[in-house]
Parts: C-alpha cells; structure tokens; sequence
C-alpha cells in the first residue's frame, strides 16, 4: 500500500501547513501594529514580510490539497502541485529579500518607541523560529518540500526579525542600525529563496533522483536471482516523491516467469524506498546459453535428500541449455543445518544468493523453502 502510504503522508503535511496559515496571519498583525503604534518602520516592513508568508502558507495548502487527490487524467498522480506550491513560496521569499534589501539602501533613519517594539520582536523571533525548526522536522519525516519550504520561510523570517531586534536595541542607545541589519537579512532570505526556486525548476523538468538512492535500488534489483543486470534505470523527482522506470535484463525463457518476477520487484521497490511512489519494470528476457541447478544432497555421493532444510550439502551445477553437458559441478555446506531459528527463511534467501535457475527436490519433499523460491521466480523441479 505505497501509494495510500503517500496520500496519509501529504494529508499529515497538509494540517501542519493549515497551522502555519494561521500563525502567519497572526504573526503580520501584530508585527505590522506594533509597528504603525511604535513608529518602527523595520518591524512595520517586518510584518509586511509575515503577509507574504501568509499568501505563501495559503498556496502551500492549495498545492498540497491538489497533491493528495486523485484523477483518472493523471496516472502519474498530482504530486507536482506540491512543486508548483513550492515555487510561490521560493517566488515570494526573493521578493521579501528585494523589498528588504531596497529598504537598506533608501531607507531613513528612525528611532521608533522601543518600549513596545522590542518585546513584540523578541516573541515573534521565538514564534518563528520554534515553529520554522517544527516544519522542517515534518518535512523531513513526511517527505514534503512543501513543508520544508514553509519551515525555511520561517527561518527567514526569525532571521529578519532578529536583526529588527538588533536594530531596536540599538535604537534604544540612539543609534540607527537598522538599514545595516536588513541588508544582512537581505542575503540570507535571497539565497534561501533562490535555493528553493533550482529545487523547484528540478522537480518542474523532470529532474532525477539523487544518485546514491538510484545507485541504491539498481543494486537490489540486480541482486534478485533472476536478474542478470538493469539496462536501464530512468527516474524523476514529483513533489518530493521518486518515480522509477527500469530496464531489467532476465536470464530465463519464459514469459510467465519475467512477468511475475517483475511484478514482485514493482511492489518490493517502493517497499524498501518509502518515497518512491511508482516503479515501472519492463523485462528484456530470453534463452541463456547455460543454466544452474541446485539440488540437496547427503554428501560427495550426490545422494539427494527430500528435506531441503535437513540437506547437509548442496551440489551446484552449472550446464548447458542446448546439450545438458555439465560445465561445472560445486557441493556447497548448508551454513543453516544447526539453527533454529529462522531456519527456512534463512536458507532460503541462501540458496537465492546463488542465482539458480533450477532446484531439484524429490517428490514428497516440498516445503515452505520450495514455495519462497517458486515466488522468487525459481524453476522447482520434482525429481
């Protein structure tokens, strides 16, 4: 249930963001009229910045309403909204950092009332920046850029307000520090916006996923039994979840077996990477020349054993497809004949981690071993 996963997920990011609207509607009313009441242009241009964060919240809640629906005329899902939300608030944050920034360069000096500005900036410092550390924490844990955007626009914002302070504090002494504090603010909110923004437009043109995490689910799928490499891997980023499009190379002639055995690696992909929300495995299957065997055996007798668990040994043959001469034949200890526990899950991943293509039990033998290899897309073979 990946996908159902990913919808709770957004919906979970989604109330967080409802919170966020709210508190940024709060946090520009107080800033803007302890600014107006105190005659402090920099807390007054502060609370402007708490408004455009709050038209960013609203749009972040409209994209990640869009995000969680569904809709038959997007089979890849609607986890772009997320992106495109992302992109207001990056849009708005630059232009926060431009108006901060003009106001350094053309601002007056001031030495506004600092008896009520000062506390006012000191408890929307601490608002923004515990609520900014509590959305990115969400982010990461759900996944969400928009999240994690909302947080950074937080952050931004305590860092602006914290020079306000600064600045009022130094108004307190008569001395006008504000036009200095937001042309260092000015820097900060510019570069966190223009971060977010190269995320976005990567998400947007279908960037792919980071290499390590691509790197990471090729390795899995070519350690599978079946498979003899990935061809191809294609992937893209969608609101901060992974889509997954792989070329698989198999070595065996059936169709029935390719197909299930990609039709497994598509549900285990996106269970082993909780953010991939799709993953397409196309097989490029056929004869292979030799083929490999495994059967359980009492000894160098090759005297098979029904109970694959109980075999002491195992021989591994490799032979060719066309003429059944044996190429190669290897007895191999069963590493699992004294434990007890987990015993046939164990030795079963075992055996898998020699790439049979065949095991060879004898009738009457089966057990949940034969099953696990069978849905691994092992040939078991009653002999």
């Amino acid at each position: 249930m990946p996908k159902e996963k990913k919808i709770q997920e957004i919906a979970a990011a989604r109330r967080r963001v409802a919170v966020s609207v709210f508190l940024n509607l709060f946090l520009a009313l107080v800033k803007i009229a302890a600014g107006v009441v105190a005659g402090s242009g920099a807390l007054l241009a502060d609370g402007v910045h708490s408004v455009t964060d709050f038209l960013a919240a609203l749009a972040l809640y409209a994209g990640l309403w869009i995000a969680g629906r569904r809709h038959p005329s997007f089979h890849y899902g609607l986890y772009k909204a997320e992106t495109v939300a992302t992109m207001v608030t990056a849009v708005a944050i630059v232009m926060v950092a431009y108006e901060i920034a003009r106001h350094a360069v053309v601002g007056g000096a001031t030495l506004p009332d600092v008896g009520l500005a000062l506390p006012v900036a000191a408890l929307t410092f601490l608002v923004s920046a515990v609520f900014g550390l509590y959305q990115l924490r969400g982010g990461r844990r759900f996944s969400s850029p928009a999240l994690e955007a909302d947080g950074r626009d937080y952050l931004a914002d305590a860092l602006s307000t914290a020079v306000v302070f600064f600045a009022l504090l130094g108004a307190a002494w008569g001395l006008d520090l504000d036009r200095w504090g937001s042309g260092v603010v000015a820097v900060f909110v510019f570069k966190s916006g223009g971060e977010l923004m190269f995320n976005s437009l990567r998400d947007l043109m279908d960037g792919a996923i980071d290499r390590d995490t691509e790197r990471d689910i090729v390795t899995m799928v070519e350690d599978h039994p079946r498979v003899t490499r990935v061809k191809n891997c294609m992937s893209r980023k969608a609101g901060g979840r992974f889509l997954v499009d792989l070329d698989v190379t198999m070595q065996t002639p059936s169709h029935r077996i390719a197909d299930q055995v990609a039709d497994r690696l598509e549900i285990e992909i996106p269970a082993a990477f909780p953010r991939v929300v799709m993953a397409r495995v196309r097989p490029h299957f056929g004869p292979a020349e030799t083929m490999r065997r495994m059967t359980p055996v009492s000894g160098l007798a090759s005297e098979t054993v029904a109970d694959p668990v109980t075999a002491p040994w195992f021989l591994l043959e490799e032979a060719e497809v066309d003429s059944g001469a044996v190429i190669s034949r290897q007895f191999l200890e069963n590493p699992f004949l004294a434990v007890d526990v987990d015993r046939k899950v164990r030795l079963g991943s075992w055996i898998l981690s020699h790439k049979p293509d065949i095991l060879n039990i004898p009738e009457g033998g089966e057990d949940s071993v034969a099953e696990l290899l069978r849905q691994a897309g092992i040939e078991v073979v009653l002999v």
